[in-house]
Formats: structure tokens, sequence, C-alpha cells
């Protein structure tokens, strides 16, 4: 991949450890976010800074977008200055936001009019993951376009599964956003039930993680609820954003839900009191409020720190018949 010029847009709390990976392989890296102060430890570090997407695409082989919103990723794209102004003939595409499914497969399409191929690689695995390079990779697109991908997906992540077509890996990963949004109010309603009980929490904590209601979202947001500081670098209105694509989904397919609908109104009632801004495990302070409590254990960290060594990333072939 040091052959090849790789420009990346939008250096958020995921993108910007994204990009600090590709920057500690030695690839030649190119980057363009709104805010300065989001750009500048990583020009520091050896990273050129664009002043606007088409200029850093006309510059690289692959560009990669890693965005808040579909209507940002497609202003990003699509704006006069934009991707899609710059991009090259055979340059490639990463779309690494979580998006909507149609929304990619159109974006996708004008990149293919201007002679370009895409992949959308959404990540999953939190902020600490990403910083490692331990993070999961959905990839949908054609096998092609998967295979030129992979030596670079292998530098940002660790397990890296080709999906199918364009649009299932977007599926696929709103589907484990509300997993993870479910287990995550259902860990403050239980942590929240040990208080008041009187349950020592750093027991409880072991309790759950030994036992069948052991999950990662336990393992990882329940470590940072316990702490205090509920600091998952993620915020109450990406959860709204990504749960209500996966509420979209289902309600376009004609699939009648319950739970979703449900999380949904419960983020949306913690945005209104809370802000938008806050962190999504302080979802458990409706309930704190509530019940007059402080969830606390003690000797847990603020932070997630992935201690593990990265090692190379591969492709997970799933199971068949």
């Amino acid at each position: 991949m040091r052959d090849q010029r790789i420009g990346f847009i939008g250096l958020g709390n995921v993108g910007s450890q994204l990009a600090g990976n590709l920057l500690r392989h030695g690839v030649n890296l190119a980057v363009r976010d709104i805010d300065p102060e989001r750009v500048a430890p990583l020009v520091a570090r050896g990273a050129r800074s664009a002043t606007s997407a088409r200029e850093l695409a006309a510059g690289v082989d692959v560009v990669i977008t890693c965005l808040p919103s579909p209507a940002i990723c497609a202003a990003v794209m699509e704006e006069a200055d934009g991707v899609l102004a710059g991009l090259s003939r055979g340059a490639l595409w990463l779309e690494m936001s979580t998006t909507d499914h149609a929304e990619v497969c159109r974006l996708a399409a004008r990149v293919v009019e201007c002679g370009g191929t895409a992949l959308e690689c959404p990540v999953s695995g939190g902020c600490h993951r990403a910083a490692s390079g331990n993070i999961s990779i959905f990839a949908g697109g054609t096998r092609a376009a998967f295979e030129r991908a992979l030596p670079l997906l292998a530098i940002l992540g660790q397990r890296i599964l080709h999906t199918g077509a364009l649009g299932t890996a977007s599926q696929l990963k709103v589907l484990t956003n509300y997993l993870c949004t479910v287990h995550l109010a259902a860990l403050a309603e239980a942590l929240t039930v040990a208080r008041v009980a009187g349950l020592d929490l750093n027991t409880a904590y072991e309790a759950i993680r030994i036992s069948s209601g052991n999950s990662f979202v336990h393992e990882t947001e329940s470590q940072v609820i316990l702490n205090g500081s509920r600091d998952i670098n993620f915020t109450m209105d990406l959860v709204i954003k990504d749960v209500g694509l996966f509420d979209a989904l289902a309600r376009r397919l004609g699939v009648p839900l319950e739970l979703s609908p449900l999380v949904l109104e419960i983020f949306r009632d913690g945005a209104r009191r809370f802000g938008g801004r806050e962190l999504s495990p302080n979802i458990i302070r409706r309930l704190e409020e509530a019940c007059d409590v402080q969830v606390l254990g003690s000797g847990f960290p603020a932070q997630l720190v992935d201690e593990d060594v990265k090692v190379p990333g591969y492709e997970v072939v799933p199971r068949r018949a």
C-alpha cells in the first residue's frame, strides 16, 4: 500500500483513529476535515492537508470517507468542490460511515459514472479498537473491489467480512448498532436495579460478565458507566441516527418491530433531557435521577484501551452448510 496515495475525509472520533493507523504503517496520506484542530495532529505526524474534498480526491488513488450522517456524506461527495468533482479515473472510494444503504448505492453509482470503483466499509468495535487497528470491517461491493481494497482494510482492521453486494454492509452495520443500543439500554436498567437493591456493583459487573447475560457492550460500556466518565466517544445524537436508520429499514420492509421504536424513544428522551451531544452511556442518568442514586463501582477505567496486539487483518468467511 505504500506506493498508493490515500485520502481520508472525516476525522471524528473513529476517523481520526483510522487515519492514524494508516500513518503508523507508512501510508502516503492526505486528510480533510472542516475542523482544523482535527487535521493538525495528523499533519504533525506526516499527513498532507487538503483545502477541499475536490483537491484531496484529485491527488490520490483511494478516497476514504468517514462522516457522521448520510446528508453530510452526500454533500462532501457531490458539492461543487466535492469528491466527485476531483475523482480520478480508476480511483477507489471506500465509504466507512454508518449510512443508509440506498444512499450509499446511489453515490456508488455516481462514482462509477466518474470512472471509479466503490466499496462500502463500515466499521464496528468502538474507538479503542479503531485506535489499535483491531476493529471489525464489513465490506459490501463486488468481489474484485473487495480484493483490491483488502490490503488496505487489513491495516485498518482485524476481522474483515465481505457481505456481498453494495448496500448489504450498511444494512448489517445498522443492525449491529441497533443490537448494541438494546444491550446498552438493558444494562442501564440492570445496573440501576442492582444499585437500588444494595448489591455491590463490582460484584454485579463480574456476575454479568461470567454469565449468559454477558455481551461485548457489557465488557466495554459497563466499565465506563461504573467509572462515572461514561466516555465511550459516542453520543446520543449518533445513537438516534443509527437506530433511526435501522427502524426506517424495518418499516420499509414491513417488519412490525416492537423493541426498536421503544429504544429509539428512550434515547430521544435522553437527548431532550441532556442534549444530543451527551455521551450515549449516560442514558443511565434517566434512571439515576428517577431513583436518586448514582450507579458507580470502583477501579474501572475512565476510557477504554485495546490492549490486544495488532495482528494482520484477515477475511472472515461465513459458515455454510
